[in-house]
């Protein structure tokens, strides 16, 4: 795939993104017409989310035919050049009238994302990054903080009903412990687009799927941070833990996350089979 066909798709993806919002915002002023249901614990779905899951789909189909599209509410068949959205990441904040949600488009091509866009329509920011052309706010150049220390540092802990609450508890128990600071806003897409912009530390999670997280994940690279390699052990199809930070903090929070270790069995038994 040619960097011009790459340009096109970040082009694409951003008025994708304003679309998208226009809907989301829509809703989020008529909560009436949520219609919200239950999926699983603590996980919803409204109204909003399959409208615009809808449109995303239609936008894209029509655009890109040949592009194949994965979506949390859809779901989708993973190809060489896919499109990996989430709708509306954050449902619960959305359904309760908190302004604390995106839509999140990420483009993976060839083993990588080239492309991520995270969108709050409340705040009217728009986080981009292209691979290998920096990540924006706005349009204005975004970097990770430069913090060394835990005690001047702030994690978005977020909470995955999927894996136990014991080990969840025992994260923030080491974090803490450590003298991190740390917050649970209920996006991670828009944990790990504030960590790019530098205005938290780091986010980690014990579980998530690609739709959450490639988008953001993209844009903290290109703001100069550290992500674990969430692709690893099938994680694009299966899911997997994510941890992303300022690049000082890697070696702590590694340690501490227990996210991205070389150290870990599973790691050095692979390692030692290849």
């Amino acid at each position: 795939m040619t960097q011009d066909e790459i340009a096109l798709r970040y082009d694409f993806a951003q008025k994708l993104a304003r679309g998208a919002g226009e809907i989301a915002t829509t809703y989020f002023r008529k909560p009436m017409a949520l219609n919200v249901r239950e999926k699983g614990l603590h996980d919803l779905v409204t109204e909003a989310d399959l409208a615009i899951d809808r449109y995303l789909i239609n936008e894209l189909g029509r655009a890109f035919p040949s592009d194949g599209i994965v979506t949390e509410e859809s779901g989708g068949d993973l190809t060489d050049r896919i499109w990996v959205i989430d709708p509306l990441d954050g449902t619960q904040n959305f359904a309760r009238g908190i302004g604390h949600f995106a839509i999140s488009i990420a483009f993976h091509h060839a083993g990588r994302t080239d492309v991520g866009v995270v969108y709050n329509p409340v705040s009217g920011e728009m986080f981009t990054a292209r691979r290998g052309f920096g990540a924006f706010c706005n349009g204005q150049p975004i970097a990770v903080r430069p913090t060394a220390l835990p005690r001047d540092a702030v994690i978005d802990a977020g909470y995955s009903s999927k894996r136990p609450v014991v080990d969840y508890l025992a994260l923030l128990s080491r974090l803490t412990s450590a003298s991190y600071g740390f917050l649970q806003n209920g996006s991670a897409a828009m944990g790990l687009a504030h960590v790019a912009s530098g205005r938290i530390d780091g986010y980690c999670e014990l579980f998530l799927n690609s739709w959450d997280v490639l988008a953001g994940a993209l844009l903290v690279e290109e703001a100069g941070g550290w992500v674990s390699d969430f692709t690893a052990d099938d994680g694009l199809r299966r899911g997997n833990a994510i941890l992303a930070c300022t690049p000082l903090l890697k070696g702590s929070l590694q340690a501490l996350a227990e996210i991205g270790r070389m150290d870990r069995p599973e790691t050095i038994a692979a390692a030692r089979s290849t």
